[in-house]
């Protein structure tokens, strides 16, 4: 069992698998940066200096100046501004995926066309049944069919 597992674990596929985790958890850190340092501070600025991570409603019905203020209380909260910058994040890398596996697709369909397996089989012209290239005779009919040399190129 532990020779399977360790199979199992250090396959390449896994190991790919652990390196593509472990950056898309650093990718979705630079992603959460780049909303809440540098997209909503523009859009709070652009709305009236808002900061949207302190927007909220208190279930409680007492008013707190801030988030802060209610969560030391412990005071019941609709955090509507930290929805708002987690959605954002989702929109931002939902559209980077979507990018870089449209690119992927493009640089799949320009790879080579695979090379067609030699064909094997030829059709008999009498009886229209599957036979074998180097048949000079049909299996099926027995009628005696024509051949190609292979050194001339002639019908024979």
């Amino acid at each position: 069992m532990l020779k399977e597992f360790k199979d199992f674990a250090f396959k390449g596929n896994m190991i790919d698998l652990a390196v593509g985790v472990i950056i898309g958890g650093a990718f979705g850190k630079v992603i959460t940066s780049i909303v809440n340092d540098l997209i909503m501070p523009l859009v709070g600025l652009l709305l009236g200096k808002v900061k949207f991570n302190d927007l909220f409603i208190s279930l409680n019905g007492t008013h707190y100046a801030t988030l802060a203020d209610a969560v030391k209380v412990s005071a019941p909260t609709f955090n509507y501004g930290q929805f708002i910058s987690t959605f954002l994040d989702f929109l931002i890398v939902a559209f980077v995926i979507f990018f870089v596996l449209r690119q992927l697709a493009k640089f799949r369909k320009k790879e080579a066309p695979k090379e067609k397996a030699p064909v094997s089989t030829k059709t008999c012209p009498h009886c229209i049944s599957d036979i074998p290239v180097q048949a000079t005779r049909c299996k099926f009919c027995t009628s005696e069919l024509l051949t190609v040399s292979s050194v001339s190129g002639s019908i024979q």
